[in-house]
């Protein structure tokens, strides 16, 4: 792999202080998401904030590789269009609970707004080497279908419509170029391989040093998501109330086994990978906007599972969302593969997660704050079992990048 190519790609941009910004409205949005099922907490309710979460999720990924690629806060027009994008993204964020009482014109009207300053920002200013059409008209494209689903029904199919094509664009940005090569379907392991190659025309390379401090700060934003659940709750509860402050500070002590697992874990591992691609965007879209889903919305699961077990009369949902959230993170980071296939490791990590779950049926003989410290007990031995295989993982990556790639994958 060559040297200068890896060294390129991650040589390190900072996030820009208006990134930082947009993530501050962003967090907000995604906020109400969490707040939408502590309101109504039913499994219904649960699979719908995950489809409006994966809707707001692929909006700021659009930002988040657009600063990769192009941004740069010495230029003024850069720092406008991401300002820009966070009115829209605002106003949103209020409709969230009127999109799930049925409503969801204005929040889908906001969005389409938003991938015009999106198809606007890839567009102008030009920059050589990036093939930005594509990704402009994937943008105009979805603004359309967004505007239109705020006057038809079944918005959410035209939504999922709009993020796949989205997706395309970003994601098969190459598959034009190499069309002609392909004789045969590849493998799965030409498919890794092609996974661990720097692309082909070097400006299509991401930053992997950006996108990782993007990606940990923003993941920082939603775990601070927990920390104000356990903290906003305090200001209800009577001060000698023993077992709420005993379900707080579990509370605390289960956001920092979350905050160990990431980033001792899973953050330096996804950015070394990255940056041995040679910025390959293909890998950088699996690790971080495809990878990074499904503990994005743990964490929301679990600020939600907090929430609800710490007022007066827990919900039986309550557990069950911060059970079921911590097992999902869990599989999301990977915190348990370390390169092996062997068949009991496999089995060993599906037994984890099971068990991760299971222990919502504490429930049954504990009260709900209870079950909270319980859980917090349980994620700080995943945090120390987590750091005793990344040691490992290291030294498996170190040797053969492509055997770790396809055991945490399948893993």
């Amino acid at each position: 792999m060559d040297e200068e190519t890896r060294a390129a790609a991650g040589h390190g941009k900072r996030v820009g202080w208006v990134e930082l910004y947009f993530d501050l409205v962003f967090v907000f949005a995604v906020g109400q998401v969490a707040h939408s099922m502590v309101a109504d907490p039913h499994w219904a309710r649960v699979a719908g904030a995950l489809g409006l979460f994966v809707t707001l999720w692929w909006t700021w990924i659009g930002f988040a590789v657009l600063y990769n690629r192009r941004g740069d806060d010495g230029r003024a027009a850069d720092r406008l269009f991401v300002l820009a994008g966070t009115i829209p993204c605002a106003i949103a964020a209020t409709q969230v609970h009127h999109v799930f009482e049925g409503h969801p014109a204005i929040f889908a009207v906001a969005m389409a707004g938003v991938r015009v300053i999106l198809a606007a920002a890839h567009r102008w200013p030009a920059r050589p080497g990036l093939d930005q059409r594509r990704i402009t008209s994937a943008y105009a494209i979805s603004a359309v279908l967004f505007g239109v689903s705020a006057i038809l029904p079944y918005s959410w199919g035209l939504w999922t419509v709009a993020l796949l094509q989205e997706a395309g664009a970003l994601l098969l940005g190459e598959r034009d170029r190499r069309r002609g090569e392909r004789r045969e379907r590849p493998t799965r392991e030409t498919r890794w391989r092609a996974m661990l190659a720097p692309p082909r025309d070097p400006s299509l390379a991401v930053d992997s040093a950006h996108l990782a401090e993007r990606f940990g700060l923003f993941m920082i934003l939603l775990l601070g998501e927990l920390v104000i659940t356990v903290g906003t709750a305090a200001l209800e509860r009577p001060a000698d109330d023993v077992a709420y402050w005993l379900a707080m500070v579990g509370g605390l002590v289960l956001a920092g086994a979350l905050w160990w697992m990431y980033f001792t874990s899973a953050a330096e591992i996804y950015e070394r990978m990255l940056s041995l691609s040679g910025g390959n965007p293909a890998l950088a879209y699996s690790l971080y906007a495809g990878g990074h889903l499904a503990p994005a919305f743990a964490l929301l699961l679990v600020a939600a599972g907090v929430n609800l077990s710490l007022h007066e009369s827990p919900p039986p949902a309550a557990v069950w969302l911060l059970t079921s959230g911590l097992a999902a993170y869990l599989v999301g980071t990977r915190v348990f593969a370390d390169g092996s296939q062997r068949w009991y490791h496999r089995l060993a990590r599906v037994a984890s997660v099971v068990a991760t779950v299971n222990l919502a049926f504490l429930s049954l003989v504990l009260p709900a704050p209870a079950v909270v410290v319980v859980t917090a007990v349980w994620g700080v031995a995943a945090a120390a079992v987590s750091s005793v295989l990344r040691r490992r993982t290291l030294v498996r990556f170190g040797d053969n990048p492509l055997a770790f790639l396809r055991g945490a994958r399948d893993g």
